[in-house]
């Protein structure tokens, strides 16, 4: 765990090992606990990377990829669906209802998800609700699928 500490010009600064804790967590199972030099997120207003020694942040997760580099993440790769994630200097805490390794994504249920999305969206009428849960459906259709194929929207 990283060390924090303050200089004599009161800025606050970390210590340690310069790699981040990262931890994935479903409402499962602990998907991942590893350690990264840097992790890409799908916050629902886009994406966002978190470095060692970054503000901390609490951001509400949108459906998309998570990526780790360096440290001992080993460059890993997962699909995740809403949920929250915590920023600390020294660590991230990933909460995801859903969370997938791409290789054990299905394709055909992916598809599915973009196909019910957009009969949804085009049944919505005048029901705004309706239309921002179809989008919803479609947007994480569409990212499982990306991720299973190993690109990014």
């Amino acid at each position: 765990m990283a060390e924090t500490t303050q200089n004599t010009d009161n800025n606050i600064t970390t210590g340690g090992s310069g790699h981040l804790q990262v931890r994935l967590v479903t409402p499962d199972r602990v998907l991942l606990d590893a350690t990264a030099d840097a992790v890409e997120l799908p916050a629902v207003g886009g994406y966002l990377e978190a470095l060692y020694g970054a503000a901390p942040l609490l951001a509400e997760l949108g459906a998309g990829e998570v990526r780790l580099h360096g440290g001992t993440s080993n460059e890993k790769k997962f699909f995740v669906a809403w949920g929250f994630v915590e920023v600390l200097p020294d660590r991230i805490t990933i909460l995801a209802e859903t969370a997938i390794i791409p290789s054990e994504i299905d394709k055909a249920e992916a598809q599915e998800e973009i196909n019910a999305g957009q009969k949804m969206w085009q049944e919505a009428g005048d029901n705004a609700l309706q239309y921002d849960q179809a989008n919803d459906l479609t947007r994480q259709g569409e990212e499982k699928l990306a991720s299973a194929e190993g690109r990014s929207l």
